[in-house]
């Protein structure tokens, strides 16, 4: 089915390029979310998806339409920002009701629609209430309730949970999720939370520098990162240089790594290992040697800091696997090439 299409998408702030020749296509229903450090370039982008800033190249096509140069409020898009932008003056319905009444609805439909919005985001009863007697996430709520009013085709959303309080912003991760995939609507959330990408996305698209370094479901950007860049900005990980012997398997800090080789003519190259994936043994037997410098117990995981060949490597496990060891003591590494991502430089 058809969706959100992004062709070669650039956009320039004088000599500055904030976003460059970007290429997405994000399906019918799907759940997007946009992920990277600090002026990566991904809220830039969701203004021109919802067309509050324009591109200086390239085109943005919904369902097959070029929307490019298409005003924001014909777009037909719903959009929740960070501040909420509610009315305090109004109530809960009338705040919902709102898009609904400048669009000309009757008094009957704009109270049909408010109450079914209402019970869909679990707060029927409070359309008298003021918003101002609301708390965080209930107001949230209201401020989605009001960008879906007018069914829009796509809903797009910039930091939406960063002002909630840890423990509510995860229950909200869920309650979004579930939502998008009860009315099936094309969803995009800007976000530098990584966890809550994790959570709520079909897809991931990482950027940085304006450009998208990989876009893939979140099991693949966390298991196969397209590059170090990925590796590590996704969770934890370990990388480590490695090099080819003579026979093209690769070695790290002058061991074998049996089952593990480079692509062909690549003589050195990054592998990623998340540390869940590294395992403390006794040394010798082919292992890396290594010595523990740190044991840190996070209750529900355990990280080992171990050095080797120069380079700090972390290992994690769960408590009652827990590695019996303490600071100073050497042991061995043991890396299974399954879980050993050589990636590009």
């Amino acid at each position: 089915m058809s969706g959100l299409v992004l062709n070669n998408v650039t956009k320039q702030f004088g000599s500055f390029t904030a976003v460059e020749n970007v290429q997405l296509s994000v399906p019918h229903g799907t759940f997007v979310c946009m992920l990277g450090p600090s002026g990566c370039g991904k809220t830039t982008l969701l203004r021109m998806i919802a067309g509050l800033d324009d591109p200086t190249g390239g085109a943005i096509l919904l369902d097959g339409e070029d929307i490019t140069k298409v005003p924001t409020h014909k777009r037909n898009l719903g959009m929740v920002f960070q501040s909420l932008a509610l009315f305090p003056h109004l109530s809960v319905g009338e705040n919902i009701a709102y898009p609904l009444r400048i669009r000309g609805k009757s008094r009957e439909d704009q109270k049909k629609r408010v109450d079914d919005l209402l019970s869909l985001i679990h707060l029927s009863g409070y359309g008298d209430r003021p918003v101002s007697k609301l708390s965080g996430g209930q107001r949230q709520r209201v401020a989605i309730a009001r960008a879906l009013a007018l069914s829009p085709k796509l809903f797009l959303l910039d930091e939406p949970l960063s002002a909630l309080d840890a423990k509510l912003r995860e229950a909200m991760q869920v309650e979004l999720r579930q939502l998008q995939q009860k009315l099936g609507i094309t969803t995009i959330v800007v976000t530098h939370d990584q966890r809550e990408a994790m959570t709520m996305a079909d897809t991931v698209v990482v950027m940085n520098g304006g450009h998208i370094r990989q876009a893939a479901s979140p099991i693949e950007i966390y298991r196969k990162p397209a590059d170090t860049f990925v590796a590590d900005f996704i969770g934890s990980t370990n990388l480590i240089e490695t090099s080819a012997d003579s026979s093209g398997d690769a070695t790290i800090f002058g061991h074998k790594i049996p089952g593990l080789t480079l692509p062909s003519g690549m003589q050195k190259a990054t592998i990623s290992v998340r540390p869940e994936d590294v395992h403390l043994t006794t040394p010798g037997n082919g292992a890396i040697s290594g010595i523990v410098t740190f044991v840190r117990d996070l209750g529900g995981t355990i990280e080992t800091f171990v050095e080797a060949g120069g380079k700090q490597i972390v290992a994690v496990s769960t408590p009652r696997a827990r590695p019996n060891v303490i600071a100073g003591q050497q042991v061995g590494i043991v890396l299974a090439p399954d879980v050993c991502v050589v990636l590009k430089q």
